[in-house]
């Protein structure tokens, strides 16, 4: 099944480097973030691992959690976060899922359903679509899919604003416009009349086109 935004996230039972946890009932009601990766040693993901330990307190002030994966085993992962350490100067400090059955990479279409086999014997090559970063909501759904060609380190900052974002537009009727961070001008939905944005909004707005109203970020 292909999976699009809005599609519930698919539940896994999985084992980790923090114990063996049930995807679910370990997001509770916050947000989470689940990243994979094609192997384990791999240049471009041991950058990547040590910022987003380094970010982890930024996605704990957003009440959202970090998970990572490799088709390699927990024992495997274990020693790459020493490497980790040691280069980055951050200690892996969120889970990783050994997916040594590929069964989560399956089910979040990163191979295809009838992929066979095990972890054992594969590359980085054969796994260059576990590239994959989904955010989930909540309420359990997908709210962002990005995947990356393996020679590209992923843009972690960029994540943060776009959560930052969906948090904002989840509690407010607004949209944000490009390039938008905290603080700056949002844009009042067409959904919403002229008549419903004085209300909400008593101060005014700024109006483009009837169609693109700005205002303050509430």
């Amino acid at each position: 099944m292909t999976l699009r935004i809005n599609d519930q996230a698919p539940d896994f039972t999985a084992n980790t480097t923090q114990g063996e946890i049930s995807f679910h009932d370990w997001l509770g009601d916050g947000w989470g973030i689940l990243f994979s990766h094609p192997k384990d040693f791999t240049p471009v993901c041991t950058t990547e691992l040590g910022y987003v330990a380094k970010l982890k307190p930024e996605f704990e002030k957003r009440n959202c959690k970090v998970i990572g994966l490799s088709i390699d085993p927990v024992d495997d992962h274990s020693a790459w976060a020493k490497d980790i350490e040691e280069t980055q100067g951050h200690a892996v400090n969120f889970p990783m899922i050994g997916d040594t059955d590929l069964n989560v990479a399956k089910r979040y279409n990163m191979f295809p359903a009838d992929e066979s086999g095990t972890s054992e014997g594969r590359t980085a090559m054969t796994n260059a679509t576990v590239r994959t970063v989904y955010v989930v909501g909540p309420d359990k759904n997908i709210k962002l899919m990005m995947t990356y060609p393996m020679t590209t380190g992923r843009n972690f900052d960029e994540i943060l604003r776009v959560i930052d974002s969906m948090q904002l537009t989840a509690a407010h009727k607004v949209a944000t416009p490009v390039n938008w961070k905290q603080g700056d001008d949002v844009i009042i939905v067409p959904a919403v009349s002229d008549e419903q944005a004085k209300e909400k909004y008593p101060d005014g707005w700024k109006t483009v086109k009837p169609y693109l109203r700005l205002v303050k970020q509430p």
